[in-house]
């Protein structure tokens, strides 16, 4: 692309928003809130946290730089008749005037916000400058000196809970020094009924816990006594101790529909059994397992309840597949001076079988095809909710550009088949510590036929995984305990193979295609700070994901063969069945921060790295556990698989362009831009690099003082749709240090489009 044609073009939109009034649509008298700002005299009172009291803020800004949708909206001629005009307004932004009403409540909520946190002589005055018909706010909040809490008394009349209390007060969020932070105090109110709930006061909660709070004159301490009242079901009632209450009975309603009345006498139950002392009731047929649904109850008769008890026993029917909803229900019963407390759990069958057609479309290097698959689902197989998924799948492609001559097409067909086990499943573990792991089992096997111009390949493979999570779904664990893979080659173009396969140089070539076994075990551990807030779609704040991977493959098959002394193939291998088996070891780490900077605005950063070691039996890592950069995903100047190993660069072959060790970061500005869309502003670094010197990988080779000067870096722009299911993506990404072009490795001066530019179309972020 000409050069000239692209600054005339930022030129022409420069222009257009400078032509534009922002204040075109601000009336008479009246002023456009341009800025607004917060500035406090204390370190320890920070404007972010006091941004969020702010009742009006000024029109958004792309990139927090310019106010596009404002210019947009004022593009707008004053006919709203015209469609031309209805659509500029719909786009942009209408323009924020300002309000001294919203500015005195402001100044009134943020006052509020600074004296709860201590500073009870705070004090928030608006500054505002105008200039012709925009206006900037200022914020100035003077908080003063801070009250101290000097002594903590407790007035606590039920002896019980008093003993609760001092049992726990190593908890406490209260001690002598401290703030007098009304946030503070509400948090150990909130502490202090969570403690309650688990020791069976039911009806607890914060309204019986106060404050009073004396001040010492002419200082700033504070003398703060919490009060907890005694309990009253009606105001002209005595007070009294609070009830402690104990679980008298819990039965299971397995037919419960949610659209019908929540009364119990309203369920339509015909029939029940007893097991292990739960009564279950049921309409016409029972589709759960007795064992299954008494498993997954954390209620137990004859003890205290426990709020925590409760919601583990939702968390653990939520597992469940088979089932839809789940709904507990308590009522009160009173047996002599015992409180008592008879628990209903009422389940939602879900619908336990069903098929699904699938048909997408694929561009591999600008071959294109398209792929269909049919599933069926069963959610409940053996009345456990155990989940069976059975998929057939086809792919057909147009391969072009084939160096061999060859002008043939890609054709896949495959099969999966996974069932998952909502337990722990593994000899020689106690009942106790698989109720606390919760963990999932599954068994998958797949079934995939490839024919391709060049060659025809089967892989098949089995595998035994465990999955749970932790910490309200923050982290995720998974053990792959044993996943075999088998990668058999039936047949080569033989032009292909006297071409390509038989040359010394292309070793990394030939061992790919060969039949190779890779039998291996691997854990792997995600934390992400949001939690279930990501799951739930909630409004999340700064957050961070750290993602760690461990595998390693062939060791206890190298051990047997070696202890027996099996005879090794031609290559030094040996061989299971005459086939070779890999051995390695792999480590990933992946770390991804996300730093909100307004509610429109937010900067995320990434660092990544994984190492392969090939030894033993082998002294390559086979191709699909091998590292690549470039893509969607990496690098965003190169198309995937085109950048390294090191300096070495060979368009032609794409197998040759993995390596053993991988480096990948990335900064990235992403902004909201109107409706659907989200823009971004990228810079990537990173490459791979092998770790032997290989002849068919010139300049591939990790070295501590070479490896820097061989990282990659590029830079761009994206454009995303947020369809809130799923994000479609569109990265633009330009070359700005390329190591494979010695010399000429600044390509970021001299920029080619058509040399250094790659796009790319992905779902989701990149990290």
């Amino acid at each position: 692309m000409n050069k000239g044609f692209c600054y005339a073009i930022l030129a022409t939109v420069v222009l257009l928003l400078a032509s534009c009034s922002s204040t075109k649509y601000v009336p008479d008298g009246s002023y456009l809130l341009d800025e607004v700002r917060i500035h406090t005299d204390n370190k320890e009172v920070k404007p972010s946290n006091l941004s969020l009291y702010v009742r009006q803020n000024p029109n958004s800004k792309w990139f927090s730089l310019i106010k596009t949708q404002l210019y947009v909206y004022n593009w707008s001629g004053r006919d709203s008749t015209r469609w031309i005009n209805r659509t500029l307004r719909k786009l942009g932004d209408a323009p924020v005037i300002y309000s001294e009403e919203d500015t005195e409540r402001t100044s009134e909520e943020m006052t509020k916000a600074v004296q709860n946190m201590g500073y009870m002589g705070a004090q928030v005055e608006p500054l505002l400058q105008t200039k012709k018909k925009k206006i900037k706010l200022a914020y100035k909040v003077t908080t003063g000196k801070p009250y101290k809490v000097r002594t903590i008394k407790y007035d606590i009349l039920d002896h019980k809970i008093r003993e609760y209390i001092r049992q726990d007060s190593a908890s406490t969020y209260l001690f002598e020094g401290m703030y007098f932070d009304v946030n503070v105090l509400d948090a150990e109110r909130q502490r202090i009924v969570s403690n309650l709930l688990q020791k069976g006061y039911y009806k607890f909660n914060k309204d019986y816990i106060s404050y009073t709070a004396d001040t010492v004159r002419n200082t700033y301490l504070v003398d703060l006594t919490l009060h907890l009242a005694l309990y009253k079901q009606h105001r002209e009632d005595e007070p009294q101790n609070h009830r402690q209450y104990t679980i008298n009975k819990v039965s299971l309603i397995t037919d419960y529909n949610v659209l019908q009345s929540s009364a119990l006498s309203s369920i339509e139950v015909n029939d029940s059994l007893h097991y292990r002392g739960f009564p279950i009731y049921y309409k016409d047929k029972l589709y759960l397992r007795p064992k299954v649904m008494t498993n997954n109850l954390r209620i137990v008769p004859g003890a205290l309840y426990n709020e925590q008890n409760v919601q583990r026993t939702y968390s653990n029917f939520g597992r469940l597949q088979a089932l839809k909803y789940t709904n507990i229900r308590f009522f009160e019963t009173q047996q002599g001076d015992s409180a008592k407390l008879n628990a209903y759990v009422m389940l939602t069958k879900s619908r336990h079988q069903s098929v699904s057609f699938e048909v997408e479309g694929t561009n591999s290097a600008g071959d294109l095809g398209a792929a269909a698959s049919v599933a069926f689902q069963h959610r409940n197989l053996f009345k456990g909710s155990e989940a069976f998924m059975f998929k057939l799948r086809g792919a057909y492609e147009a391969v072009s550009g084939l160096q061999s001559g060859l002008n043939q097409d890609y054709i896949e067909l495959g099969a999966e088949a996974t069932i998952n086990f909502p337990r722990f499943m593994f000899p020689f573990i106690s009942n106790n510590f698989k109720r606390r792991i919760r963990a999932t089992s599954e068994l998958g096997l797949q079934y995939s036929y490839q024919m391709r111009p060049e060659f025809t390949r089967i892989v098949a493979s089995a595998g035994w995984s465990y999955k749970w999570g932790v910490q309200q779904q923050r982290s995720q664990h998974r053990i792959d305990l044993l996943d075999i893979n088998y990668l058999y080659m039936p047949w080569i173009d033989p032009d292909f193979k006297e071409k390509y396969l038989k040359q010394e140089q292309n070793y990394i070539l030939q061992y790919n295609y060969e039949n190779r076994l890779i039998v291996r075990t691997g854990y792997s551990y995600t934390y992400n700070s949001a939690g279930r807030a990501l799951m739930n779609n909630a409004v999340i704040g700064n957050s961070y994901t750290i993602r760690v991977n461990f595998e390693s493959a062939g060791n206890l098959l190298y051990a047997i063969a070696n202890t027996v002394r099996l005879k090794k193939n031609e290559q030094g291998e040996y061989t299971l069945l005459n086939i070779p088996f890999a051995q390695y070891l792999k480590g990933d780490f992946d770390f991804a921060k996300n730093f909100v900077i307004d509610n429109r605005n937010s900067l995320a950063f990434h660092v990544g790295a994984g190492i392969a070691i090939p030894y033993g039996n082998a002294t390559l890592i086979p191709f699909e556990k091998r590292y690549f950069s470039g893509g969607a995903n990496s690098v965003r100047g190169w198309s995937v698989r085109e950048l390294g190993p090191g300096s070495f660069s060979d368009n032609g072959n794409f197998l040759n362009q993995s390596g053993d060790l991988k480096l990948d970061a990335s900064i990235e500005y992403r902004t909201r831009l109107f409706w659907k869309f989200r823009g971004a502003v990228f810079v990537d670094a990173g490459n791979i690099w092998t770790l032997r010197d290989y002849k068919d990988q010139p300049g591939g080779k990790f070295q501590v003082d070479k490896f820097y000067k061989q990282i990659a870096v590029a830079y761009g722009l994206g454009l995303r749709m947020d369809l809130d299911f799923f994000v479609l993506r569109f990265d633009g990404g330009m070359k700005a240090i390329n190591p494979a072009r010695g010399e000429k490795r600044y390509p970021i001066i001299r920029p080619d489009f058509g040399r250094d530019f790659a796009f790319h179309f992905a779902v989701g972020y990149p990290f």
